[in-house]
């Protein structure tokens, strides 16, 4: 296990994690990394560290360059356990090295390890000189943990950023000229859908700050490396951030005798009558983490549910909590669903979506089956209002 150079005395040593497919509650099914970088410098040091079960992986790839014992300093960025989990192994190697973190980053490792480590605490605007190099930081919190911060080397222009414009694709290729964009992008928006979405206020904050440096590599804890793409990100991080969508509707739903999804064909047919693009969604066959991925792009939000004990089914429960947590935001709703002999589903649903903060369109029920005559009026009035 080597060490990957981005620059001179700069190299990559994190670790590939082949086998996940479960993180935060989203599947990833490309796996990931945890990436950890190495500045050979006067004071050598390391940039995060890995889950707490490929530590060795990065202690091999250290030791490819120099001795782990010799680390001076270890600066973490954020200390969640799949950046952190490698700490307490690291430091029983280099007792000596100095921990360099936020204020909130410090109060985490302590919760977290119960260790008298050494640390030093930075804030925006703070350096740190280790030689021939310096390294800036800034600050992100809320992007998405209150400790998370980012480090700037100004000498080679590489920013560190953290979890920001990360992805979960384990590979071994390492740059974005290695690996196919499409794919870099589409992950780098699950990722942002998935954690990222419900702090974009702060991001469009940290994007400011970015602004005025000069950006050559960026290095994110999660994915490929940036280096020739980095305009394309930064692009798609802006449209994401201010919660930019296209004139599209993304429709989902669970059913249980097959009405509710006759509703959702009729309600699918009546956007693209109005030449507005869909995506259908049932939430048998589609995990929640991929609906949130595409739901991203789009304006219209349409839910629906059959009446289950007078309640919603837990499938399109499961699927609102995890979307309300997220916080999309200036969309229009719309809730839909069929019933027996009671009918509750609809307007549980629809509160949620209101309670979203959603633009609402008028709710769309039918009780039992619902005919050809039922179905052409719901198109009919559904077309009316876009």
């Amino acid at each position: 296990m080597k060490a990957i150079k981005l620059k001179e005395n700069i190299y990559w040593v994190g670790g590939i994690d082949w086998n996940l497919r479960n993180f935060h509650g989203y599947l990833t099914q490309c796996g990931s990394t945890y990436n950890a970088y190495l500045i050979i410098d006067e004071k050598i040091t390391l940039i995060d560290t890995t889950k707490y079960y490929l530590v060795d992986e990065l202690l091999q790839r250290i030791s490819s360059v120099i001795e782990p014992s010799k680390i001076d300093y270890i600066i973490s960025n954020h200390t969640e356990m799949d950046h952190s989990g490698g700490l307490p192994k690291l430091m029983e190697i280099c007792p000596n090295a100095e921990i360099i973190v936020s204020p909130a980053g410090e109060k985490g490792l302590k919760a977290h390890y119960k260790k008298n480590w050494k640390f030093k605490i930075v804030k925006t605007g703070d350096k740190l000189k280790i030689g021939k190099y310096t390294l800036d930081f800034v600050l992100t919190p809320m992007i998405h943990w209150p400790d998370n911060m980012a480090a700037y080397l100004s000498e080679e222009k590489i920013l560190f950023s953290n979890d920001a414009f990360g992805q979960h694709i384990a590979s071994y290729e390492r740059f974005d000229d290695e690996y196919p964009l499409d794919m870099i992008i589409r992950e780098a928006q699950k990722y942002y859908a998935n954690i990222v979405l419900c702090y974009s206020g702060q991001v469009i904050n940290a994007l400011k700050t970015l602004a005025n440096l000069q950006i050559d590599i960026i290095a994110p804890s999660h994915g490929i490396i940036w280096r020739n793409n980095i305009p394309e990100i930064l692009k798609y991080y802006k449209k994401w951030s201010a919660n930019e969508f296209d004139n599209c509707a993304a429709i989902i739903y669970d059913t249980m005798w097959n009405s509710t999804k006759i509703l959702a064909e009729s309600i699918q047919t009546a956007f693209e009558n109005k030449n507005i693009k869909t995506q259908m969604f049932s939430l048998q066959h589609n995990h929640i983490s991929d609906i949130m991925t595409d739901l991203m792009n789009a304006k219209y939000i349409c839910v629906g549910s059959p009446t289950l004990n007078n309640n919603i089914l837990p499938t399109v429960s499961a699927f609102l909590t995890y979307m309300k947590g997220l916080a999309p935001k200036n969309r229009v709703g719309l809730a839909f669903g069929s019933f027996g002999w009671s009918g509750q589903s609809v307007d549980i649903v629809n509160d949620i979506l209101k309670s979203c903060g959603f633009q609402m369109l008028e709710p769309i029920k039918a009780q039992y089956i619902p005919d050809k005559i039922a179905l052409d009026n719901i198109v009919k009035n559904l077309e009316s209002k876009l």
